[in-house]
């Protein structure tokens, strides 16, 4: 379960997109019959007593239908426009607080340091942080569209009661969700919900009008009986709204449960720590995950990683499998294990309040003992497939986060977290290396204002930093910046990107590096780069033309001479073309094209994209080596295909 494949639980959450919308159909056409049958009981004198199927397709019965469908439709509608800002909006609708990158607070700096190593150990960018400040509970959640614009909410129970390794093991739980593709899926499910639930709460306000003009009106019998029959309708309708609620937290349960199991599969495979997610697991059994302080906890249910309200009919409705359950998968025999632990330190009321244990057989538990362990792809001489990495962390990427993190000076860590030092690192990423007086030269072309304009005294600071720390440090560097980048004005990013262009064009020659950030600066920083890339090609024949134009790029990086360049090209391309045809190696790749090829590429099927990460690290690792500048195009042509990829072995 540790590892079913990135690109097979891509594929899976896609579908799941496609058994949301038959659910919901299924509901809203349940919930509409409902409805007319109210509509029918009430208008039966009117229709001359007409049977219910006939009086359905009458003109009282389409007009009831379409105004229920309707209604229905602007609830999802309504909601899924609110929810168009991503991730930052579902922390705000919660009342969650963003967390300040230099924040003073302890448990936010633990947080944050755990956050930041998990990232870089992935590859994908620094997720917004946000905590909830009045929630006492232990829960968490990650929510947006795309891995580059996720935001993660915790609750400040979860920062203050849970250790290190625990909060490391939610940590690890929520990267799985960003990883998998199940955030996109659960914030559509947020709107799905609310659709589902309008008939309720108009039945509600129905009631509520109803019962206060009931009140206030001293008038004729047949005025209150008018007002009898107002009430009695929005009964049925608040009765029928239950239906929904029972269909949502079905839809919930039915899309959750099994991605929940997974996710904590995942954290075990990330943090190699069972204890550490089974601890925080445990936790949430003794003392509650509940969010008491947002009207929004229903809503979210399915998002958290405990279940963060509180129903009846738990065994059916709700969208985590039970805690004991999810401990025992972890490891067998590990609820037993923590329920000892605790005996020593807690009364036997708080032991009583955990449960029992019922063992789970060892063929279904995810892990067993002593199966945590995970080797770097590149540790062994017989390296697994390079596709194997994509979407894990491994032993060596998490050691290589946390050296880098605790290598990187104060001062230069800090600046990365403000938007006037973010923005000067990439000016700084592109003229380290240069003499002092070619740098000023260089920012002399750049025509920016404000925040925007060199800034020699930051420069002062990253420059010096840079070039002490070397090659290695310099995509991880830009990871660590791009929340601060992301909080750009949609017309400052294009000023940054253009004052980055202006540097690259300067020399009148693109680097390796210069064409690997440039293209992910695009690629993040653009006004679509939270759009979702829809499947558009199911087979490699279309798209042979983008192959050629990357595999000459990975095999001019790969190899030193033009006739080892053409074998590795065409060794690359052997897997995807027929015998007819022979593309040949292209002597230059713009970034234009480039960038143009890795979009299209981008719309193939998760399923195939294993062989293009694949046929790339065959490139370059044809000399048995990493260079940095290798890693970084390699680690681009993953980022562009939505494949986070973890450091290799440079």
């Amino acid at each position: 379960m540790a590892h079913q494949g990135f690109f097979q639980r891509q594929a899976s959450a896609r579908r799941n997109t496609g058994v949301l919308v038959i659910l919901f159909l299924a509901a809203v056409t349940l919930i509409t019959l409902c409805v007319c049958l109210v509509g029918y009981m009430v208008t039966r004198s009117e229709s001359t007593g007409l049977a219910f199927a006939d009086w359905l397709i009458s003109r009282h019965g389409l007009y009831t239908a379409l105004a229920v469908v309707g209604l229905i439709g602007a609830g999802s509608l309504i909601r899924w426009a609110d929810l168009a800002g991503g991730g930052d909006r579902v922390a705000k609708m919660v009342g969650a607080r963003p967390i300040a990158p230099d924040t003073g607070d302890a448990d936010e700096r633990k947080l944050r340091n755990i956050v930041e190593e998990m990232a870089i150990a992935s590859g994908v960018s620094v997720p917004e942080l946000y905590v909830m400040d009045h929630e006492t509970g232990i829960n968490a959640f990650v929510a947006g569209y795309t891995p580059g614009e996720a935001v993660m909410v915790v609750t400040h129970g979860a920062l203050t009661q849970l250790s290190r390794d625990e909060l490391q093991g939610v940590v690890g739980h929520e990267f799985s969700h960003v990883l998998n593709g199940d955030m996109r899926l659960n914030v559509r499910l947020i709107a799905i919900l609310a659709g589902i639930l309008m008939i309720g709460q108009i039945g509600a306000f129905l009631l509520r009008i109803s019962f206060h003009r009931t009140a206030l009106s001293a008038r004729a019998s047949r005025d209150r009986r008018g007002q009898a029959i107002f009430g009695l309708v929005g009964l049925a309708l608040l009765v029928i709204g239950y239906v929904g609620v029972f269909f949502g937290r079905l839809i919930q349960s039915a899309v959750s449960r099994q991605r929940e199991m997974l996710a904590d599969a995942s954290s075990v495979q990330f943090t190699r720590n069972p204890e550490g997610i089974a601890g925080a697991l445990f936790k949430i059994g003794l003392k509650g995950g509940y969010l008491e302080t947002t009207s929004h906890a229903s809503d979210m249910n399915h998002m958290c990683f405990g279940e963060s309200t509180r129903m009846k009919l738990s065994a059916l409705l709700a969208s985590h499998p039970p805690i004991q359950e999810r401990i025992e998968a972890i490891q067998p025999g590990m609820f037993a294990r923590l329920r000892s632990r605790l005996r020593d330190t807690e009364p036997g009321a708080a032991l009583r309040s955990a449960g029992a244990p019922s063992p789970v057989p060892e063929a279904a538990a995810g892990f067993s003992a002593g199966s945590t362990g995970s080797t770097s792809p590149l540790a062994s001489r017989s390296p697994q497939k390079l596709s194997d990495t994509v979407g894990t962390v491994n032993q060596r990427s998490e050691d290589y986060a946390v050296t880098l993190l605790n290598s990187l000076p104060s001062t230069f860590r800090n600046l990365l977290y403000t938007r006037a030092g973010a923005v000067q690192l990439c000016y700084a990423l592109l003229l380290y290396q240069l003499p002092p007086r070619t740098q000023q030269q260089r920012l002399a072309l750049v025509e920016a204002g404000s925040i925007l304009a060199p800034n020699p005294e930051l420069l002062g600071k990253l420059l010096p930093a840079l070039a002490s720390m070397g090659t290695g440090v310099r995509f991880p560097a830009l990871e660590l910046a791009m929340p601060a980048l992301r909080k750009l004005d949609p017309d400052e990013r294009s000023l940054l990107i253009a004052g980055t262009e202006t540097l690259i064009r300067a020399d009148n020659r693109l680097s390796l590096f210069e064409l690997a950030m440039h293209t992910f600066l695009r690629r993040h920083l653009a006004a679509d780069s939270a759009r979702v890339v829809p499947v558009r090609y199911r087979s490699y024949r279309p798209v042979t033309a983008q192959l050629q134009v990357v595999f000459s790029l990975m095999a001019r990086a790969g190899a030193d001479d033009g006739r080892n360049r053409e074998a590795l090209f065409d060794e690359a391309m052997a897997g995807f073309t027929t015998g007819r045809e022979k593309p040949e190696l292209l002597t230059e790749v713009s970034v234009t094209r480039l960038r143009q090829a890795l979009m299209t590429l981008n719309s193939l099927s998760p399923v195939l994209k294993p062989g293009i990460i694949d046929a790339c690290g065959h490139c370059v690792l044809a000399d048995g080596q990493v260079k940095t500048t290798e890693y970084e195009l390699i680690r681009l042509v993953a980022d562009q295909l939505d494949c986070p990829m973890p450091p290799l072995q440079a």
